[in-house]
């Protein structure tokens, strides 16, 4: 779609979301439906620019308590619900914590932090993963997770807001006018750091694979003292491997060293892995408060929906909920 600047006709408030990631995306399809007339602008050329095209797409809010307040997992319970009404392909096997055998303390430390999860032994992995049999003997099953892939749930996103009389525009430059509009709802990331001062960047490292020997059927996460990773299982014998907890702004290439320690932590899950294609990796810096939780902050007219961290598709729906709430008069 060539770039315009068009205002969409209607009865509702004209929006303009600036950003085409998951946030913006999210919050589009939120406004859309309550009947705002809405227009996405993305300065780079399609769907996820930024962050989320490198995203792991896991649903785990229960998960996610074990290094996330309390709050994380309070607001995200019904982002599956939100995501399997408004997308194809959610699935819905929950997740499955696993570690080295020494590292299996690290089961320990994370079944203290979380919650809603089962204590299961080799039997049962062996069950829900048969590729992972007599492999390890212990392991946390989280049963109400779940995950996306993150690609094709942007691009669904971005069609159900066509369906909905939206427009979406890219290649827009970031300092294209907002006249003419009622309200803006900025879903940039790390890009308005100018204007959210106490922003940082947190640097997240992924890496795509392709392993027809190896078969899962869930996320599963790998624990490790120093750099924990998660393997999420996408169509075709496709694995996303990810780190996201990296405290840098370094936004440059992926390091040998972390090259290293992803691909080994994948190998020690199976060593079929060993013979997987590398078909892609990838960097970049998801952007962060202090508190590490997203936030809506309006000024006037304008709406910042921001801060996501690692928490894009588990808090969007319910960020993009309040910026409605507020362009409605209901916030």
């Amino acid at each position: 779609m060539a770039a315009q600047t068009a205002i969409p006709h209607g009865a509702g408030p004209s929006v303009l979301v600036r950003g085409a990631g998951v946030s913006g995306l999210t919050a589009a399809v939120t406004l859309a439906e309550r009947g705002a007339r809405v227009s996405v602008h993305e300065c780079g050329g399609r769907v996820g620019w930024g962050a989320s095209w490198k995203a792991g797409g896991m649903l785990a809010p229960w998960c996610e308590a074990e290094s996330a307040t309390p709050d994380v997992t309070a607001q995200s319970l019904a982002s599956l619900d939100w995501w399997d009404q408004h997308v194809p392909g959610v699935d819905r096997n929950g997740t499955l914590v696993l570690a080295p055998p020494r590292d299996v303390r690290e089961i320990m430390r994370f079944a203290r932090r979380t919650s809603h999860f089962s204590t299961i032994g080799e039997g049962e992995i062996a069950q829900l993963e048969p590729d992972l049999a007599d492999r390890f003997s212990r392991a946390l099953f989280f049963a109400g997770e779940g995950h996306v892939n993150p690609r094709d749930a942007l691009q669904a996103l971005a069609a159900r807001l066509v369906e909905l009389g939206g427009s979406l525009h890219f290649n827009v430059p970031a300092d294209a006018s907002t006249a003419g509009y009622d309200w803006v709802v900025d879903c940039t990331g790390i890009a308005a750091r100018d204007q959210m001062v106490d922003m940082r960047g947190v640097r997240g490292e992924m890496l795509l694979l392709r392993c027809p020997d190896v078969t899962l059927h869930r996320p599963v996460r790998m624990l490790h003292p120093r750099i924990p990773i998660y393997i999420v299982p996408r169509a075709g014998h496709v694995y996303m491997v990810g780190a996201t907890m990296i405290e840098s702004e370094n936004a440059g290439p992926m390091t040998l060293r972390s090259m290293v320690e992803m691909l080994g932590a994948v190998y020690a899950l199976h060593p079929a892995f060993g013979e997987a294609e590398i078909l892609e990796t990838g960097t970049g810096l998801r952007p962060s408060y202090p508190d590490n939780m997203p936030a809506v902050r309006q000024s006037g007219r304008h709406i910042h929906i921001n801060g996501m961290y690692r928490h894009g598709f588990l808090l969007s729906p319910v960020r993009a909920a309040e910026a409605a709430d507020i362009v409605f008069g209901r916030g």
